[in-house]
């Protein structure tokens, strides 16, 4: 026994798996999920058709943000409200569980009224009274990583979530900042089973935020899956080009219907399916 800080989260203390169950939806069994849509809710028509797409495809989760925390003031910050009313429309028309993100304590409650999943960003991983309003929200959560937190200040912060009584945590590994400029924040793909080793939550990989490149979605994907994630959050619009904010990552539909094919040949291989 190690006795690592992280009690709720520790695999020593709760050796079994996690699953955790959004409506029909299992993140953490033996069936990988992917979750898939435009990084930003630009507008009803783009969404209803991104998330008619991924669902075709395979995908099970919708993701979409209303609130943008973007690294410059001046870049589209999202629609706020009138997004989260598009996605929960969009979502019950399509029957597909949503998932966003929330960036602001004041804003918990509102956003939980509209979706089945809240997200806590990069950004924020270590904004504890977020953690601690979200613990309490009852509205399962994923938690990204910091691009330069240690895996025990991640893991520290799924505790806030879980000490809050949030049994229902999501990690998602986004990569993290390394010297190298030519990828945004490259995927270790060693800290995949190592996560899996320490704890007993789900763990998904976000093949998009960390490259910034639509050609390398694909691989990395493939090769988060083999590494033993339980799933995948992909960025996919329409029409990229045209997006208001992270074009040059997202897929096209079809694109992300040839990915979905390729994953589940690699999810058989390692004994498992999508």
């Amino acid at each position: 026994m190690t006795n690592p800080p992280y009690k709720l989260a520790s695999r020593e203390l709760h050796p079994a798996d996690t699953v955790v169950k959004v409506k029909d939806v299992e993140i953490g069994g033996n069936k990988i999920v992917v979750m898939a849509g435009p990084c930003a809710i630009e507008s009803e028509e783009v969404l209803l058709e991104a998330a008619k797409a991924v669902k075709v495809a395979g995908a099970k989760v919708l993701r979409a943000s209303a609130f943008k925390p973007r690294s410059s003031p001046y870049s589209f910050q999202g629609m706020g409200e009138e997004g989260l009313k598009l996605l929960k429309k969009v979502g019950e028309k399509t029957g597909i569980v949503t998932e966003t993100e929330v960036m602001d304590t004041r804003d918990v409650s509102l956003v939980a009224d509209y979706v089945d999943i809240l997200r806590i960003g990069a950004r924020n991983m270590q904004n504890f009274n977020l953690l601690k309003e979200v613990g309490k929200s009852g509205k399962p959560v994923i938690l990204k990583n910091g691009v330069s937190a240690t895996l025990d200040e991640f893991l520290l912060a799924a505790e806030y979530l879980l000490s809050e009584g949030n049994k229902d945590v999501i990690l998602c590994y986004r990569g993290i900042r390394t010297f190298e400029p030519a990828i945004r924040f490259p995927i270790d793909a060693a800290m995949i089973p190592l996560i899996k080793e320490k704890t007993h939550l789900p763990l998904i990989v976000d093949p998009s935020h960390s490259t910034g490149i639509r050609i390398l979605v694909a691989p990395v994907s493939k090769a988060a899956i083999a590494a033993g994630a339980d799933g995948l959050i992909v960025e996919v619009h329409p029409c990229p080009e045209k997006a208001l904010c992270d074009p040059k990552q997202q897929l096209l539909p079809e694109q992300f219907k040839k990915l979905m094919f390729d994953l589940s040949k690699v999810a058989k291989a390692v004994g498992r399916s999508l």
